[in-house]
């Protein structure tokens, strides 16, 4: 097929394509975009076209491809679309950048009130934190396991309740 032939296939086959285009985008004028990026890939890579097979097979996958792989690059750059008047690019604000200072402040919180805790409290619940097991408090307080239990869910209760600002 030469290139004149091939060209004249791509004009015809544009027709049928807009609405598949105007499918995937929902808005006319990307529809326009995708169709003419479709038709000049399509034709850039003409050669790679087996004669004899469907043409329109053959476009509505470059089609396809193409609509996925503008899509996965838009949402990668963390950008979206103003469609309004203007079409300007924006920056989205689900992308932010933290410093440690929250994190310090946290911390610095959550000992203090680990340190208000009673000993009878902070003890198991400090040991149980550095990866002791139950029966292993237990067994060096020399105290039942539901006391050592008992004694940690309430030093959590504590530290919820004095760290309920931190809540999500």
């Amino acid at each position: 097929m030469t290139a004149l032939e091939f060209s004249y296939s791509l004009s015809q086959m544009s027709k049928t394509l807009q609405p598949f285009a105007l499918k995937l985008t929902k808005d006319r004028e990307e529809a326009n975009d995708l169709l003419q990026e479709t038709m000049l890939k399509a034709y850039t890579n003409r050669d790679k076209f087996a004669k004899g097979t469907n043409l329109k097979a053959w476009l509505y996958t470059i089609m396809k491809n193409t609509f996925i792989t503008n899509y996965q690059r838009m949402m990668r750059r963390g950008t979206f679309i103003d469609t309004t008047d203007n079409l300007h690019f924006i920056n989205s604000s689900k992308v932010k950048i933290e410093n440690r200072a929250y994190g310090d402040f946290a911390l610095k919180d959550i000992n203090t009130s680990i340190e208000k805790l009673d000993d009878v409290y902070k003890t198991p619940f400090m040991m149980y934190f550095r990866g002791f097991k139950y029966h292993e408090i237990a067994d060096r307080l020399e105290i039942p396991i539901g006391t050592v239990k008992n004694r940690i869910h309430i030093a959590r209760k504590q530290l919820k309740d004095q760290l309920r600002i931190y809540r999500a």
